[in-house]
């Protein structure tokens, strides 16, 4: 039986940038001022006219770097592939943000730590779904095990990759369906 992954799908051509989503993170989880979990980034292009979104958080990578890189065994990842972070035992030192090739980490300078997003661990555990996911108006976020996202759609990594700066996927083989930027 293969091991249980959860993920997440993103369809940006459902993403109109709103931010609903980063600023449901942010409530759910009372991050400091400045400290974002989820980040919504836009891509605009000349040739052709474009302009698309993209939200990413942290992707509870198979081979986190977070993890491997912490000097005070800060990062787990749990049974079912989320990657938490004991918050108590982070030093400051910023090494994760250094490893993480998405940027996921961040450094509250007030409180000199480090903290990322957890998928809303404990309303998973509940049975509910990550906040980011269930306020996003149009659907463009969806959330579960990651085989079953992957086997609903394909994520084109070389475009992402060299046309609009997507870090390499080989890195720390992230957990998260990317559609709707290939046009």
């Amino acid at each position: 039986m293969a091991k249980k992954q959860y993920g997440f799908l993103i369809n940006s051509k459902d993403c109109y940038g709103c931010r609903t989503c980063s600023m449901a993170c942010k409530s759910e989880n009372v991050t400091p001022p400045g400290v974002l979990w989820r980040r919504v980034r836009e891509f605009n292009e000349d040739l052709p006219n474009a302009q698309a979104f993209i939200t990413m958080s942290c992707n509870h990578c198979d081979d986190p770097q977070c993890l491997k890189v912490c000097p005070a065994d800060t990062y787990t990842k749990r049974a079912d592939g989320i990657v938490i972070q004991d918050h108590d035992k982070c030093i400051g030192c910023q090494m994760c943000i250094m490893a993480c090739p998405y940027n996921a980490p961040v450094y509250d300078p007030v409180e000199g730590k480090t903290s990322k997003c957890n998928m809303c661990a404990d309303r998973i555990d509940e049975g509910l779904k990550p906040r980011c996911v269930e306020s996003c108006p149009t659907g463009a976020i969806e959330f579960g095990e990651i085989e079953d996202l992957r086997q609903k759609h394909i994520t084109n990594w070389a475009l992402l990759e060299k046309r609009y700066g997507v870090p390499d996927h080989t890195i720390s083989h992230p957990n998260i369906v990317i559609i709707g930027m290939e046009d």
